[in-house]
């Protein structure tokens, strides 16, 4: 964020393009007084942004470029960053508890943050909340609901999509990095799911109104290569008696 973005703020000073239509979140709050503001990866900021924070932060209000003044007083300010997050990442250590793990990480990154962030700003600031890396049972989370976007955009064709719990588990392990946390599991899903389902679609494979089962299989070669476990969708055949899968069909295989 740069040294400009302050007038996006607070709004352009008189005489400059965009003056009128005041700042973006001085604008916001006095139509929605009561509103959660995320400023993201607030360490890029410019230290004239900053100053703002300092006066949002220490009086709760803030005059525009307009001359009125905006109050914050019920709004909650989240603000994020990055600072620390080395530590973080090797926070495991087995010699120790979770828990003092867990704090030596922290007074680590508080650390760290002092050394960014100036300390009239650091006393403004009512809570500090060190989050951890997400586990392989959180990411399997993430994935059912990244899996379930793809399901709602199926909707209009009427495609039902089924995911096992051995798929999620396998696009889980597929998506965790502790280093780039939850971010690869979108990129996941679209390579071996969104991207196998449209192929599946347009050679006919899966039409409207289909039920598609998406499970894993293990595949052994006789070259002495190790197994390899990959995707594989299926189209459920309903019996037309009780409307419930009655066969399956394998449809294609995405091979990973």
């Amino acid at each position: 964020m740069e040294k400009h973005a302050v007038s996006r703020l607070i709004g352009a000073p008189p005489g400059y393009v965009g003056y009128e239509e005041g700042g973006q979140l001085t604008e916001t709050v006095r139509r929605r007084p009561y509103a959660v503001i995320l400023f993201d990866e607030i360490e890029k900021a410019h230290s004239d942004v900053f100053n703002v924070f300092l006066q949002i932060l220490d009086d709760g209000r803030v005059t525009d470029s307009q001359g009125r003044t905006v109050s914050f007083t019920n709004t909650v300010i989240i603000m994020t960053s990055n600072v620390g997050s080395q530590y973080i990442l090797n926070m495991k250590d087995e010699s120790d508890s979770a828990a003092s793990v867990y704090e030596s990480i922290k007074e680590r990154v508080m650390e760290a943050a002092r050394a960014v962030f100036r300390p009239e700003f650091m006393n403004r600031v009512d809570e500090y909340i060190v989050f951890q890396p997400l586990d392989r049972q959180q990411i399997n989370s993430i994935v059912r609901l990244q899996l379930e976007r793809v399901q709602k955009r199926l909707a209009d064709r009427k495609i039902r999509v089924e995911v096992t719990d051995a798929a999620v588990e396998l696009l889980g392990s597929l998506g965790y990095d502790p280093n780039y946390g939850a971010r690869p599991v979108k990129r996941v899903i679209q390579q071996n799911v969104e991207n196998e389902l449209a192929k599946g679609i347009l050679r006919g494979d899966f039409r409207d109104e289909d039920t598609i089962e998406v499970d894993t299989e293990f595949t052994t070669f006789s070259n002495g290569q190790l197994p390899q476990h990959k995707l594989i969708f299926r189209r459920l055949e309903l019996d037309s008696s009780d409307k419930q899968p009655a066969t399956t069909r394998d449809a294609f295989l995405s091979s990973r």
